[in-house]
């Protein structure tokens, strides 16, 4: 029986790839994370406490959390048991509060209370893997890395700007294939897009500003308001 090989993933022309991202976007040069933050340590926590939970949830425990224990030492004096009664309204508490105690008191004992600015450091740190390291050191140290969210992962495949079957494939592809000037803000642009325009269930592509480069087919239109009738 002969079987079908798999079909190759649509590409975006890689003469398109510098005008998707700045039409997307949006003159915003310089972006930032949406996680609300005061510090590196507060980046850390918020980013490892994000997996699975939306930034607005975290934002809002965050703001308690933060106010009682704004430094590595303060997190590590309230304990799991603590930073628990604080967080219990998002997703994976339990587990998040435990991390989150753990990877401040080794933040004390071996980086004398910083966040490390190196990869395997960072990931050494309980609660933190590849994705986290990657938003850590693209906001606070400035380096060209691509955090691969759902957002960016879908992103990848669905524009063909950097298709993969798995977070990591896609990150390296976007790594490959992003222009190096354009690398740090295209991870936050991609996104900023994913969670605005560029959705899950349906794409917006009737407002998308990089419609026209993106492989994406049929595009979206927008929909039909339909005026109700005057009574009588």
């Amino acid at each position: 029986m002969t079987q079908t090989p798999p079909k190759r993933p649509k590409l975006m022309k890689n003469a398109d790839i510098a005008p998707f991202l700045t039409a997307i976007a949006a003159g915003n040069p310089n972006p930032r994370t949406e996680l609300d933050y005061a510090t590196p340590f507060q980046l850390l926590v918020a980013v490892m406490l994000s997996a699975q939970t939306t930034d607005v949830a975290v934002n809002k425990v965050g703001k308690i959390l933060f106010a009682d224990a704004p430094t590595p030492a303060a997190m590590a004096a309230l304990g799991a048991e603590g930073i628990g009664a604080r967080i219990k309204s998002i997703g994976l508490w339990q587990a998040k509060a435990k991390n989150a105690a753990a990877l401040s008191q080794l933040l004390i004992e071996r980086h004398g209370g910083e966040v490390p600015g190196e990869r395997d450091a960072l990931e050494a740190l309980p609660g933190v893997g590849r994705k986290t390291a990657n938003v850590v050191l693209n906001e606070i140290f400035g380096q060209a890395t691509m955090a691969v969210d759902t957002h960016i992962f879908r992103l990848g495949n669905r524009t063909g700007i950097a298709p993969g079957a798995t977070p990591r494939a896609v990150e390296d592809a976007l790594l490959k294939r992003v222009p190096q000037d354009m690398l740090r803000p295209a991870h936050l642009w991609l996104i900023l897009h994913g969670r605005y325009v560029c959705k899950a269930r349906t794409p917006e592509c009737w407002r998308c500003a990089g419609a026209a480069y993106c492989v994406f087919k049929p595009k979206t239109q927008a929909p039909i308001v339909r005026q109700k009738k005057p009574a009588g």
